[in-house]
């Protein structure tokens, strides 16, 4: 049943003035874009703080937001190692060992790094899986957007898909990735400030933590609000997955292989005005995302223990937790701050979606257009190119929406792609940054093992109410999220496997050619002239430090 959400016109006039906000930034920016590095790499201007805060909010999406409050929901306090396993060492990781190379090989995207480092075939067909999954997840965002637009206005999902895109295009087509940055700035304090209310004023309440555990106590959910303690066996949390399935398959291979190669959050830190503001772009980014989980994941747990399983929408004969966020919004803000939730939530769709469409934009225009339909055009003709593939994503993007209407937790969708997609790309990086045996071929197949490896895995097996299965089921996953963790597992494994196998009987490109490409040929960066508290092993440090203590706390 939809959750209609009662605007007045306070409410109304703040979504208004949001919308105008956000697309006069571009209008305003588009006269700064003069050449196709402008549109898609800022110029390499944007200082540390604000590529930070970009970094971070790019993937702060109607999925992140909506998805995580629902993961919450469905899972408790686990989901938050998706932040504090499987986002932040991560991010540590791109910072100080992968980001050098990145920048330094003045690379303009993650597939032309691989272009420098191996060959075409393999930038090519990263090219086109990238492509493929930043316009899935861009479908992702505006469905979470659609579903909001229904709840909030009664309009069909087709209407709200169409307005949505309308503004996301207003904005990114003129000013390019300057604007989405800087509206992800704007976006990132809108999403704090529109949330963190429904915390507090949840745990009020439900008379604080010790209440919050009593509740979940006397509806039988156990598990819920500890991280550690319930991992040693599937069946002993609700996730249904065990410490190495989550440790590996999340911690390791999905996180790293997002973190660390999507050019979604990585085209950020390239807009960086040098080397040193590039590297602590992750380390800045990181510590507002340690926090994320007490704005987006609390709330959703406070929502299975304040709202009456009758109240909750349905999706296929299964609660639709996607809806944890509208329904905290309706029951605890009055006018104004009603606006304000949903002004976060549209924030989060700006970002998100916009973040998916610039990295799409510059992949088809640089990767793909300029290398194998149009080479040797002038800058301006690839510029022009540029805002027809902002237009083209966004109109794909839509048929992307329809895919995801038939899961009840957008996370476990999102896994799903990563899976297919992130895994296997991370173990082509980390053999070719830290093993100069590796070879071409030897990463093309491996890439093609590796998602095969993916395909295969959800095709043989599926989870209880989820889908997969398709060739038969030789195993059942006790949840959607188990299934996708462990066919990350697999794809990253065959391909490394694949990699390593067929770059020791090809021949590997001379030495001389690899040097910044390769860390062991590649001099570090001198950090000795910089002040401590702008180095990034000491950033580091601190969130390390962070990091361990929330883990212990929450175990």
């Amino acid at each position: 049943m939809p959750l209609h959400l009662h605007l007045h016109w306070i409410d109304t006039l703040i979504i208004v003035l949001y919308f105008v906000f956000v697309v006069a930034i571009g209008f305003l920016l588009r006269h700064q874009m003069h050449t196709s590095e402008d549109f898609f790499l800022s110029g390499r201007r944007v200082p540390a703080w604000i590529t930070g805060l970009a970094f971070l909010s790019a993937n702060l999406g109607a999925l992140e937001m909506i998805g995580m409050a629902a993961a919450g929901a469905e899972y408790g306090m686990l989901t938050s190692h998706f932040y504090w396993v499987g986002a932040v060492p991560a991010m540590i990781f791109v910072a100080l060992f992968m980001m050098p190379f990145y920048y330094g090989s003045r690379a303009r995207s993650v597939p032309e790094y691989l272009r420098m480092r191996f060959d075409e075939k393999t930038r090519a067909l990263n090219a086109m899986t990238f492509a493929a999954m930043t316009l899935l997840m861009s479908g992702i965002n505006m469905y979470a957007m659609a579903l909001l637009f229904q709840a909030v206005l009664g309009w069909s999902m087709s209407l709200s898909y169409w307005l949505s895109a309308g503004i996301v295009l207003a904005y990114t087509i003129t000013g390019g990735l300057t604007s989405s940055i800087y509206n992800e700035v704007l976006q990132f304090f809108l999403i704090v400030f529109g949330f963190a209310p429904l915390t507090w004023l949840g745990l009020r309440t439900v008379h604080g933590w010790s209440g919050l555990k009593a509740r979940l106590a006397a509806m039988h959910l156990h598990g819920y609000m500890h991280m550690w303690r319930n991992m040693a066996h599937p069946g002993q949390n609700p996730m249904g997955v065990e410490w190495f399935g989550l440790v590996m398959g999340l911690g390791f291979v999905l996180s790293f292989g997002y973190w660390c190669t999507d050019f979604l959050v990585i085209q950020r830190a390239m807009a960086a005005e040098n080397m040193s503001a590039a590297r602590r772009t992750p380390l800045i980014a990181a510590f507002p995302k340690m926090l994320f989980p007490f704005i987006v994941i609390v709330p959703g747990i406070l929502a299975l223990a304040l709202v009456p399983a009758a109240q909750w929408p349905t999706v296929n004969g299964h609660i639709n937790y996607n809806q944890a966020l509208s329904l905290m919004i309706g029951r605890f803000y009055p006018s104004g701050m009603i606006g304000l939730g949903l002004v976060a939530l549209l924030a989060s769709f700006m970002s998100g979606m916009a973040g998916n469409v610039t990295a799409f934009n510059a992949v088809w225009t640089y990767d793909i257009y300029q290398s194998y339909i149009r080479p040797g055009r002038s800058d301006r003709h690839y510029l022009h190119v540029g805002r027809w593939a902002t237009l083209g994503g966004i109109l794909i993007s839509i048929g992307g929406a329809y895919l995801v209407s038939n899961f009840n937790s957008l996370m476990d969708y999102m896994q799903l792609v990563f899976s297919f997609v992130n895994a296997p790309l991370f173990a082509t990086f980390l053999l070719g940054m830290f093993w100069k045996r590796t070879t071409g071929h030897g990463a093309f197949w491996g890439l093609l093992a590796g998602i095969a490896a993916a395909a295969g895995h959800f095709s043989l097996t599926r989870s209880l109410g989820g889908p997969g299965g398709w060739l038969g089921v030789w195993h059942t996953y006790p949840s959607s999220m188990a299934q996708n963790f462990w066919g990350a597992i697999w794809a990253w494994s065959l391909c490394m496997i694949v990699t390593m196998l067929i770059s020791l009987l090809t021949t590997p490109r001379p030495e001389a050619e690899l040097v910044g490409l390769v860390r062991s040929l590649t001099p570090h960066p001198e950090e000795a002239s910089v002040a401590w508290y702008r180095r990034p092993a000491w950033l580091a440090g601190l969130v390390i430090a962070a990091l361990v203590f929330l883990n212990l706390w929450f175990r």
